[in-house]
């Protein structure tokens, strides 16, 4: 099971706050350790070692001002292609919710999602996984993840002072500059075909920076790029509040994401406004894959029902675990599901677009052998989310754009799925 930081969110919404709002949680370290990968039961293969990939830092990152919260250099895991895949590039942003005020940056920064001196090499799974029956389109290509350790999904560059008076350093658009600089020059460049991607937090990211990655190649070179439940929604809680707004509201300012805001999205409205999915995809001229649970458990229980946000403990159980849901909170899951299709018609209606949106209780889904593609996968049109994402992006099929019916109706989404 994926290594998991939980932030004093608890604790602060209890407190109802006003805009000091700590960092999101859990924050899923979703590379950290192996994803169900020792469990033939749970992947539904035969059991086999995985490799660990090692860490590459770049210390000369230092001068460019490219660093983590803590100062450290940032880092990447990169695993070479081979055979057919020599010359074919995934890049994987790493997930982990975000921090939005000194306090919750300056937490962050002892943990390896705020400094590489804490990180340690992984084990490649789910899309990254070099196994034919595990990753069949994907498993020979190059195949890199970028660290996260800024908290504004790869987007700020400003600076601040921590409460013991050191610095926190808030650089994440510089590291994705600095890395993608030093990819493209070990092989990256040469790519004939490319994949940006990533999950949570990172597939926020993944929209930020899309269409930057695909100018970074001729136009003859197949680039595309898959948003894995990076799509937050702008909404008002149980208590009416908007906690999700007010979380961005801070990142974005504290950390000064305005650079990789779309202009025209600027030009009509708040910054704030602009990071969230809905807007970004309006910009991206670059064919994207959003895949996404419409009843995404992260969001649920952290955007819906946030701790404070509901009398006692009504909504705990629930929010742990869907089948623990009244009908009357079922009701209420329905809406956040037709909020989330509503903001997805933008994306539906873009040619070379596609679109995976199940009814599984469950958050991120490339990352795990179990939801990537196994025999007890999620399933849209009879295709796991591995086989729907390579159709799309070889274009081996047409219908590349399928969302579920509402829960409980899909019989594929395992109670098994990481949450």
């Amino acid at each position: 099971m994926a290594a998991e930081l939980r932030s004093p969110l608890a604790q602060a919404r209890q407190r109802r706050p006003g805009v000091d709002v700590t960092a999101a949680a859990p924050l899923l370290v979703l590379l950290a350790v192996a994803a169900f990968s020792g469990s033939s039961a749970a992947t539904g293969f035969t059991s086999t070692s995985t490799e660990l990939v090692e860490l590459t830092l770049l210390p000369g990152a230092h001068e460019k001002g490219a660093v983590c919260l803590d100062g450290s250099p940032p880092g990447y895991h990169l695993q070479r292609g081979f055979g057919t895949g020599c010359h074919s590039w995934l890049v994987y942003l790493q997930g982990g919710a975000w921090c939005n005020t000194t306090e919750s940056c300056s937490k962050r920064k002892v943990t390896d999602l705020g400094s590489s001196n804490f990180m340690e090499a992984v084990e490649f799974n789910g899309i990254l996984s070099n196994k034919h029956p595990q990753n069949p389109d994907f498993y020979n290509w190059n195949k890199v993840v970028i660290r996260y350790c800024d908290g504004a999904s790869f987007a700020g560059d400003a600076e601040g002072e921590d409460q013991d008076g050191s610095k926190l350093f808030y650089r994440g658009l510089r590291i994705w500059e600095v890395v993608v600089d030093e990819l493209m020059g070990i092989g990256l460049a040469d790519a004939k075909q490319a994949l940006l991607a990533g999950c949570s937090a990172g597939g926020l990211a993944t929209l930020l920076h899309c269409d930057n990655f695909r100018s970074r190649f001729p136009q003859e070179v197949s680039v595309k790029c898959l948003n894995d439940a990076g799509f937050f929604l702008d909404i008002k809680d149980l208590s009416g509040e908007r906690f999700m707004r007010t979380l961005c509201d801070g990142v974005v300012h504290l950390q000064n994401v305005r650079k990789v805001l779309p202009k025209d999205c600027l030009a009509k409205k708040n910054p704030t406004e602009c990071f969230f999915a809905a807007e970004l995809v309006k910009s991206i001229s670059t064919p994207t894959f959003i895949l996404n649970s419409d009843y995404d458990s992260w969001q649920i229980g952290n955007v819906l029902a946030p701790n404070g946000s509901y009398p006692g403990e009504s909504w705990s159980s629930c929010k742990t675990d869907i089948r623990n849901c009244s009908s009357r909170q079922i009701d209420v899951l329905h809406g956040f599901r037709r909020k989330l299709i509503n903001e997805l018609k933008v994306a539906e209606s873009k040619k070379d677009w596609g679109l995976f949106v199940d009814s599984c209780f469950t958050h991120c889904q490339t990352p795990f052998n179990i939801s990537w593609h196994s025999k007890i996968s999620p399933r849209l049109g009879n295709k796991t989310i591995a086989e729907a994402v390579g159709d799309w992006y070889f274009g081996r099929s047409e219908g590349a754009k399928q969302i579920d019916c509402a829960y409980p109706c899909n019989p594929t989404c395992s109670s098994q799925l990481p949450t």
